[in-house]
């Protein structure tokens, strides 16, 4: 005899209710078993998987159709939106007279204040900047670039000033001004529309460029929901009186551009590599695919020798100089090549394995000049992003280098090599502050993995979560995963105990943000041989826990050990709130100022680089 749906589900119900639940085993099973469907992957825990809840309705659900599987997806990139610009409010500057007026150079009496034609100007600027020029001329002080009806040699100044900016990272097409030719205007009334024209259009251009070169072009946070920055106030209110009074417009100018060190070192190289003769040597090239591997022959071989000779330093190349004068072209890659390979791979950090991939080519090739230009330029702006002075006492990330380092007293003390997020699941580009170091952590299950990663297994096999040891919770209280009825996407949290397997290794060093990101350790030390480490769920991963730990808890690394061997679940608060940049640049000097250029493991530099010329475009009145 047939049941139908509803009798079916009231016996399933009832059945339920008499049967105690198994506690699952913990195991031998590690996470990326979980995720790559490991060895348990088909086993059940039992003949019964009873429901979280357990009402008719939700058991009827249970053996109806589940729910289709659904995917959480990160942050997206978007069209970049330039700042809206509104016509800067004129009419009102008429009403208040010069304080001086302007006089001739032949006579003592006063000339015609050519401010009355400020009210048929038509001037558009964002608002922050339209507010300062309104603020200025509505209070009555002098004109700043026009003196007895004539283009004054301030305002030259202030041009020839704007035309350079190309030296710090800005494009001078953003601030062009284009002085009227006053002797082709014979009507006096066109002739002071046009110098008043002249008046605000250069000061809307200065004070751009004063907001531009301190805080950015770009509002970071209009890239892509990656980018997460409080933008910076530039008070421009006292910029228009200061230009008025300062003797020297170019270097009051000047000292509106950053001064920390890394953005003095961008500036040196961009300057040395615009003024490098491109018609010195030739590139050379290595066919792209390339993968070299010691023992065999290739014959991009004698390209790669020919590479190391340009680019390695001299110790390296006076150290295999017998190679080097030995080698005749050949394909055959021998041990001695080999170990100039190694040597040359070393040297620039990378795995020294000899093994010519992408990682040895792009060392070896590197960027073209332009591409080290755009790249930058891209830095440059960046680097306005954030606080000129980092401090004395930080945390620098930066994730195209896989690199993060401690700095005290404004000296690098640390430096170690991380794991990033992939380009799946990148890491965010901001700035916070590191506050608690927790021990023997748990790891919280981000959503995103439980969702996509995790649920799919899950309608599978609904225990799997049990046998691995993971703690399941559904509204503050713990169940089983048996109990949970994984087919209709059910709302829970999920978290691993601490232990030899556990996701976050020995230890994390919190700084509480939206974006659940965080420095941890991590069981999977083999990623850190790897040159491309862009590997991560989007947290990041330290080669050296232990000693970043004891850096910003200001104790020794024997002390961070001891808390790790207690086996105890301890967060500690550090002794003072430390800055940390999770940041991301494809140039970047080191601590002796010499530059290095990264792959752009996110593509983030081209999106940038698409803002500036929406930006451009919309000052010059094309867009």
């Amino acid at each position: 005899m047939q049941m139908n749906r509803k009798t079916l589900a009231a016996g399933l119900l009832s059945a339920v209710s008499a049967i105690s639940l198994p506690v699952g085993d913990a195991g031998a099973t590690t996470l990326m078993d979980l995720l790559r469907g490991g060895p348990a992957a088909n086993k059940t825990q039992g003949a019964s998987k009873p429901l979280f809840g357990g009402t008719a309705q939700e058991i009827e659900g249970a053996i109806s159709d589940p729910d289709p599987l659904p995917k959480i997806t990160g942050p997206r990139y978007y069209t970049y939106k330039t700042d809206a610009l509104r016509v800067i409010q004129t009419a009102k500057f008429v009403a208040a007279p010069a304080a001086d007026a302007t006089v001739t150079s032949s006579t003592a009496a006063p000339a015609a204040d050519p401010r009355a034609a400020m009210a048929g100007v038509k001037v558009s600027a964002p608002d922050e900047i339209a507010k300062a020029i309104e603020d200025y001329y509505g209070s009555g002080r002098p004109l700043i670039w026009v003196q007895a009806g004539e283009i004054s040699p301030k305002a030259q100044a202030a041009i020839t000033a704007l035309a350079a900016v190309g030296d710090v990272g800005l494009d001078a097409e953003d601030y062009a001004v284009t002085a009227p030719d006053l002797s082709a205007i014979t009507d006096p009334a066109a002739r002071d529309l046009a110098l008043m024209q002249f008046e605000l259009t250069l000061s809307a251009k200065v004070l751009t460029y004063v907001q531009d070169t301190e805080r950015g072009r770009v509002d970071p946070n209009k890239l892509s929901g990656y980018h997460d920055f409080k933008r910076k106030t530039v008070n421009l209110k006292p910029v228009l009186n200061m230009l008025r009074l300062s003797p020297d417009v170019a270097a009051y100018l000047r000292t509106r551009d950053p001064d920390n060190t890394q953005f003095l070192a961008m500036k040196a190289e961009l300057v040395r590599l615009r003024a490098e003769n491109v018609g010195g040597e030739a590139p050379i090239t290595i066919a792209p695919g390339t993968v070299l591997k010691p023992g065999k022959d290739d014959p991009e071989l004698a390209n790669v020798i020919k590479a190391i000779g340009r680019k390695a330093s001299d110790a390296l190349k006076v150290e295999h100089s017998v190679t080097l004068a030995n080698y005749a072209g050949t394909p055959q890659y021998t041990p001695e090549l080999v170990a100039l390979v190694e040597g040359f791979q070393k040297e620039n950090g990378l795995k020294p394995d000899g093994v010519v991939g992408q990682a040895t080519i792009r060392k070896l090739v590197g960027d073209t000049n332009q591409e080290k230009i755009n790249k930058l330029i891209v830095s440059m702006e960046q680097r306005r992003w954030l606080p000129d002075d980092l401090g004395s006492r930080f945390v620098f990330i930066n994730q195209p280098a896989f690199q993060a380092y401690y700095f005290n007293e404004g000296k690098q003390q640390i430096a170690m090599r991380v794991v990033v997020g992939s380009k799946s699941n990148q890491t965010y580009f901001f700035q916070d502050q590191i506050e608690t170091v927790e021990f023997n952590p748990y790891w919280g299950v981000p959503q995103s993995i439980i969702v996509n990663e995790m649920l799919p297994k899950l309608r599978a096999d609904p225990s799997y979560l049990d046998r691995l040891g993971y703690e399941v919770s559904h509204g503050g209280r713990k169940v089983a995963s048996s109990q949970v009825n994984w087919n209709t996407n059910p709302n829970v949290d999920v978290r691993q105990p601490p232990g030899g397997d556990n996701a976050l290794g020995e230890l994390k060093i919190l700084f509480p943000n939206s974006h659940a990101i965080y420095m941890h350790d991590t069981p999977s030390k083999s990623f850190f041989q790897r040159d491309m480490r862009a590997l991560s769920h989007g947290c990041v991963r330290l080669a050296e826990p232990r000693v970043m730990a004891a850096a910003v808890m200001g104790t020794t690394v024997a002390e961070i050990g001891k808390q790790i061997a207690s086996g105890q679940n301890r967060a500690v608060s550090v002794p003072q709130k430390i800055p940390v940049y999770v940041s991301y640049f494809t140039a970047w000097p080191d601590e002796a100022g010499g530059l290095h250029f990264y792959a752009d493991v996110y593509d983030r530099d081209a999106h940038t680089m698409k803002a500036f010329a929406a930006i451009t475009s919309s000052r010059s009145g094309r867009s």
